[in-house]
């Protein structure tokens, strides 16, 4: 066909050179729109070759290439090639896509990463397969199926601009060749001749000890048996053997069991493998196997032990003969000639001379070296010398590794020649034609292909591991960890690869390994005998053994470190149980038979350590398992009880199961039975669980771990029959296997999803889960149904385990008379026209048709943990469930055997069924709660914490969130917060589980990253480590030191997190002063770090050692009601008062002595600078390092007072301020008070601490007094710390703040002179005042003079709490306060204030209606009205009458006209309140009164008929009068600010764009005689009063004069 574009093309595209090339128009500013296609259709094995001529880096990505069958002529071109559709197949990036939808995510080259000149290609095989070249290589096959006619596509997108059709040709007859030569030896490799591949392949070890047996005489007059190898490596054998001809099995055990023990004895005599001997000198021949072996027998036989086995470099001269697959050098080792020295032909594999900066090659470049290992970490890469061939080994040995950095050695292959190559700092930043091994897992190009390749982790390997890979004749490539092959990496490698090391990290030296055989010989000799004898993992029988006794369930004699196998296998201890509480894995000695149940009986417990006995199935043979600390480290083919939960691989499957394993004691029994239908079921004390697992594998293990207290294990043989498993009786018999306790029936037929779903819909966790692929590109398709069909009264229940925001609509819900055989499965339920009940959002649906709207629940409103349930009850109602609740009967008349339904439509993702599914009367949900897993909460009151729902990838959480347990590995540990953290909110962990095999410990700090936003759980891709997060801001402490998006800010921090062991506690902390703070066990470390943003999460790392953590810290809860003490009824302190005062907490005055000159000590934080005689401390730079102690001690009785000078409002938080009780001469004066932690007391904000620690106020006493006029002290409840006094912060400029410490010892807070109350109780004596000049306070200076309290003389008339002695009226003291003085002003620093004031702006009422005095504008918050002291009630008018001060509102103080009766209302009416509507305000303040009939409609009623007492109906011949509204007043807001009387109105604050909802009311002077006091007329209120001080029978005031009433204040309250 032509190389040529068809000439139609994307609407950007401009072709020239004879349609040769093309070019996308406005390069700069259009990304797409350049899509062009081949003139003619594809032929056959001919590659459509175009050149990248240009490109540009405006853009991300670059060109796509494909196919499609849809033809240019017809075509509507799309903006891209991704959008073609009905039959497309293109290459984007590294990625195959068909119709859009991406089918391979890892393919071949990537195509962002191709420069100008390269070129790129598409070919349709003979085959159908669609094949992708780079420069001239083949990527492989990329999709398969290909229609014939097809038509080449290139998009010329992002960088990319310009390309030239260079061919469509097919390829070159060498690249043809080569493909044929690789289909050739795939077809091959299986019919080499067996004899001459085993014996070029065949380990030395294998002929040693094959020796050694003939030796023995045991195999006299017979010929060795020849193994015929078919596998690359020696420790693979298959199972075809015939030893009957030769040995029994029992015979060949003992047999192998001397050959091994003379091994070794002849190695450890002749100086092993570098002794050297007779037998070394063999030079390989085409049948060198057998001399070699030959050579070993003879010399074996004239008893030079040292000669035993050919040393490793006769074994590597053969083995390298044997890879040599050039076609000379087939059969044998050709001329390559072995010396004590190795291997030394020119063929060897060596690393190549050019390598990373830092390596030095030595060794005859045979091993590699990373210079500077404690300095640096990278730039260690080293390549070998030539590229690997087929089926070809390339293995290494770590020699050398430092314990100082994280990550270790990588290893992996390339396409880049390393001549060529500018090698980078570390191998995975390359991203074209590598493929590495990093950790666990695998990277293709820099990015991870695989997460969780292997068990085995580099970074887990030790000095003397040996890694290796292989490239096979297939393509795949395969990587083995001493020895053992870890499968398929990759399957698609590339023909032509070099092998490619990095030294990274941990990792320092290595040498390359000629003769393959690793540093554990003993797996390579269990292999041997796994080939010869396939039962060789039990104990040795005797050789007339018992029939029985040989099938009776054993121990295994391999088992974890610490454990021991006592009693002929019957019983697993673990001798120091009190010294270590894991390493006690045991396995059973032959795989269980199916329906035979494994059972134990736990003879020995300790109370030392948390957690208990384990049990489990395994698939792991216990001869050859490297036996983990733990079983539930194991990450694949296991199956484990642990607590009350199920984990299969290490990751939980089941949270709620069973009897909890952790409460049992000794002499209690557990066990494990695989059934026949692969379910896997437990039993505790005889007593079936339940399934617990399906599709098990046959043939596993048994296996106890005696974890932490279970110290003793003994497996039960005496018959003890248990009950069958549910609905099992009608299967019939099962088998019963000698030795076991008995034999369990088949599995009950619990609730699961069928095996019949939608396309997208994908069932997981043994049915019991569904969840739909490709969440984000696919919302629906994905329907799955019931196993079977509910019965009556029967729950089914599942609970949303992920969700996404990307849809609109959510998960539906319902029931279908279908069978899932019959059911044609839609892309939604609710397309199904017949036998469908579904609940849709609020709508209940039948065959598709809404029949019912308003349903009691909304399904589109749920969230991720919301359970949803359904049920048919016996007379055929549909009941749905929302979290447990009955959500009423949805629709009636179902027919019997109906299947229950679920569609993961939109947002909905995944789902799980519950544990709550079944019988609604018989609930499986009753799994004790016990310690393990909910932890224990601290006795602070809230709603305990919980963690956030994203978390990494190895964290399960338990518990509903209140525990988090790192599953696997040592990192990904990470865990959030559920919700941001307030101010001064602890968030506290207790460690519950350790893992010493780690190095490393629990990292602890806040992040400003919303968990929210991260990606769906499990986070693969989130940081391992929370010191390598950088999203967003993250402040952390790890071990002593504390980080800021990893860079280090401080050192030496408190006590090192290294250090902690179960039972300990950390918490975390943003307080107030925008500082972080860390605590263990309860003690404040003191601030870690500053200026920490407001908007924070708490963040834990179950890093290293800590594996599992407990939350017991709980949410604040903002209740300050129930922290106030209770004040006390009008009954028993209104009565009999004579004295006029406010009601005040008694408080004898301090009698001081001449008062001690103060002055402020010379020495002092380093940001002060004293002045005026050491008088006054200013703070001149920073927020810190501003802490003050006086010169002099403070005596007794002696109120020590300062004036705050200047406030900065840049800063936030202020100064605090307390005393400490030793002598400040060699005070190490710290950056706060906070870290004050030796014989200190702190006052800060509102809070009291001690050592750092909050401390609870001492309780108070109230004097009142009752009816028989004598005082009584009546003890009330003890106040915590958080409301003594006024809050610090908000004190303004002139505040004068005073300490004082009584003849009892107890410290004083004074603010203005009026004192708060004890604050702390024994404070030593001498004691010394400090002040910690903090955030916005910046200067104070000491009172040398006595200050009057607030409430002295000379105040304002309209000043609160200013008593006039000439008031007196009956002998009582009238108080006419309303404003604090005017050196007392909170409104300067209060934000309530400030955002009243912006709602009153909001209302557009003119200035002129309010006082041009700011400083009447009264704030009665909490922090401002103990700021200036102010009592719950006063007095006022003539005769006095009580009013409430409006607690939680804020005044504003309205213009009064003067007019003649201004001076007698002030002083002689009273004092109420009145509620309104928004809507009034402007009217009433047009009038300056409450006028009847212009207020609110809900403060203002018609007039009825009162009684005689009242105002009484007209008389029967009086005028008509029209009727009189009248006014309702309350003494307290409490009463007027009822909803019904201010009703609410919502508003956005302008500045922080926040939604409030306000009310507002008038603070008013009302004319004694004027009103009648009655009762509240409002409903729901008739029980407890409304204030305590008021009864509800006079809480409401009637008036109706005109002229009675005086506007005083406009009042505003918002929430």
């Amino acid at each position: 066909m032509a190389a040529e574009l068809h000439p139609r093309s994307g609407k950007l595209v401009g072709l020239s050179n004879s349609n040769r090339t093309a070019r996308r128009n406005q390069p700069v500013q259009e990304f797409n729109h350049g899509l062009v296609l081949s003139k003619e259709p594809l032929r056959d094995r001919d590659v459509f070759t175009v050149r990248i001529d240009k490109k540009v880096n405006s853009w991300s990505g670059s060109i796509e290439i494909g196919v499609t069958t849809l033809d240019p002529a017809l075509l509507d071109f799309p903006s891209s090639a991704t959008g073609l559709k009905g039959g497309s197949w293109i290459v984007s990036g590294c990625s195959v896509l068909r119709d859009g939808r991406s089918v391979l995510e890892e393919y071949g080259r990537d195509l962002d990463q191709l420069a100008e000149g390269d070129r790129v290609g598409i070919q349709r095989s003979s085959r159908g397969e669609l094949h992708l070249w780079v420069n001239g290589q083949d990527c492989g096959a990329a999709a398969s199926g290909l229609p014939a006619k097809l038509w080449a596509v290139v998009d010329l997108y992002g960088k990319c601009t310009q390309v030239t059709v260079v061919s469509c040709e097919p390829p070159l007859a060498s690249a043809e060749r080569e493909i044929v030569l690789r289909e050739e030896e795939e077809e091959d490799e299986e019919e080499e001749d067996d004899g001459v591949v085993c014996r070029l392949r065949e380990d030395a070890g294998i002929a040693a000890l094959m020796n050694v047996a003939a030796m023995n005489g045991v195999m006299i007059g017979e010929q060795v048996p020849e193994l015929s190898c078919g596998h690359s490596r020696p420790d693979k054998f298959p199972n075809n053997l015939e030893p009957d001809a030769v040995l029994t099995e029992h015979q060949l055990f003992d047999v192998f069991n001397n050959a091994i023990v003379s091994f070794y004895r002849a190695e450890d005599e002749g100086g092993g493998e570098e002794g050297g001997g007779a037998g070394s000198g063999s030079t390989g021949t085409g049948t060198g196997g057998s001399s070699a072996t030959g050579s070993d027998n003879s010399s074996s036989r004239s008893g030079n032990r040292g000669s035993t086995l050919s040393n490793d470099s006769g074994v590597g001269a053969r083995d390298a003969g044997n890879t040599s697959s050039s076609p000379a050098g087939n059969g044998g080792g050709g001329g390559a000639s072995a010396t004590a020295g190795g291997l030394t032909t020119n063929d060897a594999l060596l690393f190549h001379e050019k390598c990373g900066t830092l390596i030095k090659l030595s060794n005859n470049n045979k091993t590699a070296e990373r210079r500077r290992p404690l300095d640096e970490f990278n730039n260690g890469v080293v390549m070998t010398n030539r590229p690997l061939r087929h089926n070809e080994m390339f293995e290494i040995r770590i020699d050398k590794l430092v314990d100082k950095w994280s990550g270790s050695i990588e290893i992996g292959v390339t396409t880049h020649i390393p001549s060529n190559l500018d090698y980078p700092a570390t191998m995975t930043n390359l991203r074209s034609g590598t493929i590495m091994m990093s950790g666990c897992g695998i990277l293709t190009n820099g990015k991870g292909t695989r997460r969780e390749y292997c068990e085995f982790s580099l970074d887990e390997l030790q000095e003397g591991d040996h890694i290796g890979l292989m490239r096979k004749a297939s393509g795949a490539l395969h990587f083995y960890i001493n020895g053992i092959d870890q499968g398929v990496a990759a399957a698609q490698t590339p023909g032509v690869v070099y092998g490619v090391v990095d030294l990274y990290g941990m990792a320092v030296k290595v040498t390359i390994v000629h003769n393959h055989n690793h540093s554990e010989r003993l797996r390579r000799n269990n292999a041997i005998m796994r080939a010869m004898s396939p039962d060789v993992g039990r104990p040795r029988p005797a050789l007339t053994p018992d029939a029985d006794a040989a099938e009776r369930l054993l121990f295994h004699a391999n088992c974890g470190q610490k454990a021991a196998i006592i009693s002929d296998g019957r019983t697993a201890l673990r001798p120091h149980a009190t010294d270590d509480f894991n390493h006690g894995v045991v396995l059973s000695s032959r795989p269980l038979r199916s329906n035979e149940v494994f059972q134990v009986r736990i003879d020995k417990m300790v109370d030392k350590w948390a957690g208990s006995i384990e049990i489990g199935v395994t698939t792991h043979n216990p001869a050859y398992l490297q036996l983990p600390s733990t079983m539930t480290n194991l990450r694949s083919g296991t199956w484990m009880m642990t607590g009350n939960g199920v984990m299969h691989n290490g990751t939980t499957i089941l949270d709620e199961y069973g009897h909890n394993l952790d409460r049992l004691k000794a002499g209690d029994t557990v066990g494990v039975v695989r059934k026949e239908d692969g379910s896997l079921h437990f039993f505790v004390n005889g007593v079936a669980q339940g399934p617990a697992a399906w599709n098990v594998p046959p043939n596993v293990y048994a296996v106890v771990d005696l974890y932490g207290q279970a110290a003793q294990a003994t497996i039960m043989d005496d018959m003890v029959d248990l009950p069958p498993l549910p609905e099992d009786s009608s299967e019939g018999p099962a088998a019963v296997s000698p030795g076991s306790p008995c034999s369990v029936l088949g599995a009950a037929t619990d609730l699961r999803f069928h095996h019949l779903h939608g396309t997208n819909a994908v069932i997981t966790n043994g049915g019991r889960t569904a969840l739909r692929q490709n969440c984000r590109s696919e919302f629906n398709d994905a329907i799955v149904i019931s196993n079977r069909c509910l019965r009556d009264g029967e729950l089914f229940e599942i609970i949303i385990q992920k969700m996404v925001d990307r849809w609109s609509g959510s998960i539906e819900a319902g029931v279908t008379a279908i069978r899932p055989e019959e059911l044609e499965f839609p892309n939604t339920m609710t397309d199904i026209d017949y036998d469908t009940w579904m609940l849709s959002g609020t709508a209940i649906m039948q065959d598709g048709n809404t029949m019912r709207n308003n349903y009691g629940c909304d399904l589109d409103s749920l969230t991720s943990g919301s359970r949803i349930g359904m049920m048919r009850s016996p007379i055929g109602d549909l009941h749905y469930y929302i979290n447990g609740v009955d959500q009423g009967v949805a629709c009636s008349g179902l027919p019997p055997d109906v299947f229950a339904v679920i569609d993961l439509y939109g947002q909905c993702v995944q789902v799980s069924i519950t544990s709550s599914s079944g019988p609604l009367d018989n609930s499986l949900c009753t799994s004790n709660i016990t310690e393990k897993s909910f932890p224990i909460h601290s006795p602070a009151a809230g709603v305990a914490h919980r963690f956030h729902g994203k978390h990494g990838k190895n964290v399960v959480l338990l518990g509903e969130g209140c525990q988090a347990i790192r599953a696997g590995g040592y990192a990904h540990g990470i865990v959030f917060s559920a919700k941001e953290l307030k101010v001064d909110e602890l968030f506290e962990v207790r460690i519950d589980e350790m893992d010493e095999q780690w190095c490393g410990s629990l990292h602890v700090g806040l992040s400003t990253l919303p968990p929210p936003e991260l990606p769906s759980c499990p986070l693969s891709g989130f940081s391992p480590s929370l010191p390598q997060l950088r999203a967003k801001v993250t402040w952390l402490l790890c071990g002593s030191e504390v980080r800021r998006n990893g860079v280090l800010q401080r050192q030496n921090y408190g006590c090192s997190l290294d250090r902690l062991t179960v039972g300990n506690r950390v918490g975390v902390k943003r307080c107030g002063d925008d500082t972080m703070h860390v605590f263990i066990d309860g003690e404040d470390m003191g601030p870690a770090a500053t200026a920490v943003a407001k908007n924070v999460y708490a963040v834990l790392d179950l890093y290293g050692q800590i594996t599992a953590v407990s939350i017991v810290s709980s949410t604040l809860i903002e209740d300050a009601e129930g922290v106030k003490v209770p004040s006390l009824s009008s009954e028993s302190c209104s009565e009999g008062e004579d004295d006029g005062t406010p009601v005040t907490e008694a408080a004898s005055e301090p009698c001081a002595p001449v008062p001690t000159a103060m002055a402020f000590l010379e020495n002092h934080g380093k940001n002060i600078q004293l002045s005026n005689q050491k008088l006054t401390a200013a703070r001149v730079s920073s927020y810190n390092q501003g802490l003050l102690v006086t010169a002099q001690p403070l005596n007794q009785q002696q109120l020590f007072q300062f004036q705050i000078d200047r406030l900065n409002p840049s800063w936030t938080s202020s100064l605090s301020l307390g005393v400490i009780g030793h002598s400040p001469d060699r005070l190490n004066f710290p950056s706060t008070a906070c870290c004050l932690k030796r014989s200190a007391w702190l006052l800060q904000r509102d809070s009291v601490f001690h050592n750092s620690l909050k401390v609870d106020a001492p309780k108070k006493k109230v004097l009142c007094k009752k009816s028989t006029g004598k005082l009584s002290a009546i003890g009330l409840p003890p106040q915590i710390c958080e409301n003594y006094g006024p809050n610090l912060d908000t004190c303004p400029e002139g505040t004068v703040l005073g300490l004082l410490v009584d003849a009892n010892s107890c410290l004083h807070l004074y603010v203005n002179g009026m004192d708060q109350g004890v604050a702390a109780q024994d404070i030593p004596s001498p004691c010394y005042p400090f002040i910690d000049l903090y955030g916005q306070c910046e200067q104070v200076t000491i009172v040398t003079n006595n200050v009057p309290a607030v409430g002295g003389e000379g105040g304002d008339a309209r000043c609160q709490c200013d008593m006039e002695k000439a008031d007196m009226v009956d002998g009582i003291k009238e108080s006419v306060c309303w404003t604090p003085p005017p050196e007392v002003n909170p409104n300067k620093s209060c934000e309530y204030q400030a955002l009243c004031s912006r709602f009153k702006d909001l209302l557009t009422i003119p200035d002129g209606y309010f006082s041009e005095d700011a400083k009447y504008n009264l704030c009665y918050c909490e922090s401002c009205h103990k700021l200036r002291g102010d009592e719950a009630y006063y007095k006022r008018g003539e005769p006095p009458r009580d009013y409430a001060l409006p607690f939680g509102w804020c005044c504003f103080a309205l213009r009064i006209k003067p007019h003649c009766e201004i001076s007698t209302a002030l002083k002689k009416w009273h004092i109420a309140y009145h509620g309104t509507s928004v809507g009034a305000l402007r009217r009433t303040l047009d009038h300056s009164q409450l006028l009847p009939g212009t207020s609110s409609i809900f403060s203002v009623a018609p007039a009825k008929a009162e009684g005689p007492d009242g105002y009484g109906d007209r008389e029967e011949n009086s005028a008509p009068a029209r009727e009189v509204p009248r006014v309702r007043l309350s003494p307290t807001m409490r009463y007027s600010g009822l909803e019904t009387f201010a009703p609410k109105v919502q508003f956005r604050d302008p500045r922080s764009h926040r939604c409030h909802q306000a009310q507002v009311g008038f603070q008013v002077c009302v004319r004694p005689g004027s009103y009648k006091a009655g009762p509240q007329q409002t409903p729901g209120h008739g029980g407890e009063p409304l204030d305590p001080r008021f009864s509800n029978s006079e809480i409401e005031w009637i008036t109706k004069e005109q002229g009675g009433t005086l506007l005083y204040g406009l009042l505003v309250r918002v929430e």
